[in-house]
């Protein structure tokens, strides 16, 4: 029984915490209405976390806009409208996701160029470090012929 407990108690300690941030006076009474600004709240981009959703963020600015995606709802407002009223406001960046248009296309493209960039210094790198070590391995003038003389038997 001891073991079950302390299972119990690591399943809850290691899950992750689904309502953690959302606060109980948060919660709306009509369940559809929650269900909806759950959901809206895991698309939302949390703008101090910035890589977290509103859902998921304890931030204040993300409680602000938990706040506001429930006050829309409940003033009739559907998802789309949810939305739509925060990229005005805060721009395609709220979005967890962005959608790719011309405006967002420099979101998207950051990554596979900063990754590209970094591939083609490596391999720069990788180059530079194999010329200078052959560079550093051929021996001067100096050398060959003291190896030469030493090489010559009985002199």
């Amino acid at each position: 029984m001891r073991h079950l407990a302390t299972v119990a108690l690591l399943a809850a300690l290691l899950s992750p915490g689904a309502a953690l941030a959302v606060q109980p006076d948060e919660i709306l009474k009509d369940p559809a209405l929650e269900t909806r600004a759950r959901n809206l709240s895991q698309e939302l981009r949390c703008m101090v976390c910035q890589n977290q959703s509103i859902d998921d963020s304890e931030a204040p600015l993300a409680r602000d806009l938990r706040l506001l995606v429930r006050e829309r709802l409940t003033q009739g407002d559907s998802d789309s409208e949810v939305i739509k009223f925060l990229v005005d406001r805060y721009g395609a960046f709220v979005l967890l996701k962005p959608p790719v248009e011309l405006n967002t296309l420099l979101l998207w493209s950051v990554a596979p160029v900063v990754l590209l960039i970094g591939i083609g210094a490596l391999v720069v790198l990788a180059r530079r470090r194999k010329t200078v070590s052959v560079a550093e391995a051929a021996l001067s003038g100096d050398e060959q012929r003291r190896i030469a003389s030493l090489a010559k038997p009985g002199e």
